[in-house]
């Protein structure tokens, strides 16, 4: 890899590195517009195709703590760096697909892409003085929302104006952008832990993802009771628990269970999940509720394009909230900023149940709930930071991130559900009855709720310093004093 920059500029390292978490997260709303299309541009069947949505996000459930750990042993920036590569070949790939088997590669290697995000805010980590390390990690948290926000209506535009090839072209041209700023501007980290990799414990972790991933995001279709899926998620448990036996048997291992079981990282995950839950339940429902037709009485019959734009003031107000969640964390800790943000999350979606009859109205809860994500998604990095050494950083913020991803893989499985028992009927054809979503959105305040009352347990700390040089004899740091 070229050398990196040799003085690190603070306001460079921040904005580069934002602008490479936004690219990766836009990953997740690129095919959105054009899914209703994918089976006629693919020649495959609707099910068949749906695999150019399940690849990302297997790939990148399992690259993320894997690319994670590799950053902590071999360098944050030297990772970061290639999975930038990974992003814009899996682009190419999709860019020269008019088949799913190539496509379904490319957004397969897209998602490989998805540790860009846990990698930025551990460089800060490394590198940024103390006093700018709590807004520039909430602003690289929240970058994970706020690509997927502004994604969606550049995507239905681009979709409806372009050849949907140009959706991936686009994409390719800003993840190469995003790698040379890196290459420019970004330093390589002197913190890492060396050591061997746990090749089998990545193999265990990937097929136990897999398997659980593949079973909530596949059951819908497949039937929850049916044998593919139960065999799934028994597969999915047995792996799990002997991944974990080896795990922590192992004197170097993938995930450190021990430093996960502390009492801050174990709590703080858990709410993560919750929060993740909550953030995309608004994506499921806000979109189908402006597009319903408006027959139904409660659909707002707007197109795509006008549903992307109605859903992208949302990303802009998390970006927003971003450092005002630090300066809430320097001030009161990043505990009490969690909580503050579970709860505005939690009255973003009574509002919803109350405000669903306008455009404005949507923009508004979509607003509200989105400042709560900003508020959550700044104070978890700070939380999870203020408990491990920073030899483990990339990893544990990893595996933070691999949380969130699964809150929102439950929250799809839930919903979809939610959706498809709950309908009405309207010329023949069923849709979600307006009763159905507002008990999606119950439940998305309900798992906010759990979320504040999760990060409750959370024991109070300040908010994790730059890093500091590893023990000597590779212990775990001690964790911020109690204030």
């Amino acid at each position: 890899m070229p050398a990196s920059p040799a003085a690190p500029r603070p306001n460079a390292v921040v904005a580069v590195l934002a602008l490479a978490g936004i690219v990766v997260a836009l990953m997740q709303t690129l095919v959105i517009p054009i899914i209703p299309e994918l089976p006629k541009l693919l020649d495959a069947s609707a099910s068949d195709a749906a695999w150019a949505v399940t690849a990302t996000l297997l790939a990148s459930a399992v690259a993320t703590p894997v690319v994670g750990r590799l950053g902590d042993m071999f360098g944050k920036r030297r990772m970061l760096l290639l999975s930038l590569v990974l992003l814009i070949g899996g682009s190419a790939v999709c860019g020269l697909s008019d088949a799913l088997v190539p496509m379904v590669v490319g957004r397969a290697l897209q998602g490989l892409s998805a540790a860009v995000i846990p990698l930025g805010i551990s460089i800060m980590r490394d590198e940024l003085p103390a006093e700018r390390l709590a807004g520039a990690t909430a602003v690289m948290s929240a970058s994970l929302g706020v690509g997927g926000a502004l994604g969606l209506p550049a995507a239905a535009l681009i979709a409806d104006k372009l050849d949907w090839h140009m959706l991936f072209w686009l994409s390719g041209a800003l993840g190469a952008l995003s790698l040379v700023l890196v290459l420019a501007l970004v330093p390589e980290s002197a913190v890492r832990t060396g050591g061997r990799f746990d090749l089998l414990g990545g193999v265990g972790m990937a097929a136990g993802l897999a398997s659980l991933l593949l079973a909530i995001s596949k059951g819908g279709d497949w039937g929850w009771s049916s044998g593919t899926t139960l065999g799934l998620f028994a597969a999915a448990v047995v792996i799990l628990l002997v991944w974990g036996w080896w795990e922590l048997h192992i004197p170097e291992p993938l995930v450190d269970l021990r430093t996960t079981a502390r009492r801050q990282v174990l709590f703080t995950n858990l709410a993560s999940v919750a929060i993740g839950f909550s953030m995309f339940a608004m994506s499921l429902v806000l979109p189908q509720l402006l597009q319903l037709p408006e027959a139904t009485g409660y659909g707002l019959g707007r197109s795509l394009l006008t549903t992307g734009l109605v859903m992208a003031p949302s990303g802009l107000v998390m970006m927003a909230f971003a450092p005002v969640s630090a300066k809430v964390s320097r001030s009161r800790g990043p505990k009490v900023t969690l909580i503050i943000g579970a709860v505005i999350v939690a009255a973003g979606y009574g509002l919803n149940i109350v405000l669903m009859s306008e455009v404005w109205h949507l923009v508004l809860a979509s607003c509200v709930i989105s400042a709560g994500i900003g508020f959550a998604y700044g104070a978890m990095p700070s939380l999870i930071m203020g408990a491990v050494p920073p030899s483990e950083t990339a990893a544990a913020n990893s595996l933070n991130t691999l949380m969130r991803s699964l809150g929102t893989s439950v929250a799809s499985a839930i919903a979809g559900v939610v959706l498809a028992q709950m309908t009405v009927d309207l010329g023949g054809f069923a849709l979600p009855s307006e009763n159905a979503f507002k008990a999606v959105m119950a439940i998305g305040a309900g798992a906010a709720l759990l979320a504040a009352a999760i990060a409750s347990f959370v024991p109070r700390h300040r908010p994790a310093g730059p890093a500091a040089p590893a023990p000597a004899d590779g212990a775990a740091a001690e964790p911020a004093p109690v204030r």
